[in-house]
């Protein structure tokens, strides 16, 4: 079970990358815009999940709960671009199974 919800996990994390990028390419006016708010968006979200969440390599050991908030931040950050692209169905389901992932996440463990 446990090894299914780390697949699980992994992709929320690549759809997380995704919905950030996709809302930073809709979001900005100029291509310009578009390529800075799309990939600096990924690699904000990128180097802090590097960083202070990795579980096997870390950059920076944080508590458990410090992790859990970083969590919570990027999988809302993801479904909050969803909605502001007009992907409010797509923003509830990312959330919903966002949710019952991270509780299993920290179960099963």
């Amino acid at each position: 079970m446990k090894a299914v919800n780390d697949g699980v996990r992994f992709i929320l994390e690549l759809g997380a990358l995704a919905a950030v990028a996709y809302w930073g390419w809709r979001t900005g006016g100029s291509t310009a815009m578009k390529l800075l708010l799309a990939v600096g968006g990924v690699v904000v979200i990128a180097v802090v999940w590097g960083v202070f969440r990795s579980e096997s390599d870390a950059i920076v050991e944080v508590a458990t709960a410090v992790r859990i908030v970083i969590e919570v931040a990027v999988f809302a950050a993801a479904t909050a671009a969803l909605a502001a692209v007009g992907r409010p169905r797509l923003a509830v389901a990312f959330a919903v199974v966002a949710a019952i992932n991270e509780i299993l996440n920290y179960a099963l463990d």
